[in-house]
């Protein structure tokens, strides 16, 4: 993968928990997400949406998936809070900058 290709998929799974986190129930699908990421200019196919949530689940423990129907939702774990939170900062994730 170039490091182009690394830096755009760290912006779309910071995008991601930051929608997250955004949602009164931090939880949302990846029909909202995927439409999400094509207002930030970001990759967004279903498919592409589905592998990101994949990584953030099994690379970050940031979420959690649970599969309802043909769409993915994601919830956001204490980890992916603490990573929007600049608590910590989890590898593969662009670090949010600072008043985000």
């Amino acid at each position: 993968m170039s490091s182009y290709a690394e830096f755009s998929d760290s912006v779309s799974r910071l995008t991601i928990l930051k929608e997250l986190d955004r949602q009164v129930d931090n939880r949302a699908n990846t029909t909202i997400l995927e439409m999400v990421l094509e207002q930030f200019g970001q990759p967004s196919t279903t498919d592409y949406v589905r592998n990101q949530l994949r990584w953030l689940e099994q690379n970050a423990r940031a979420v959690t998936i649970e599969e309802v129907g043909t769409v993915l939702v994601a919830e956001l774990t204490q980890t992916g809070k603490d990573h929007v939170d600049r608590k910590i900062a989890l590898e593969g994730v662009r670090r949010p900058r600072l008043g985000e």
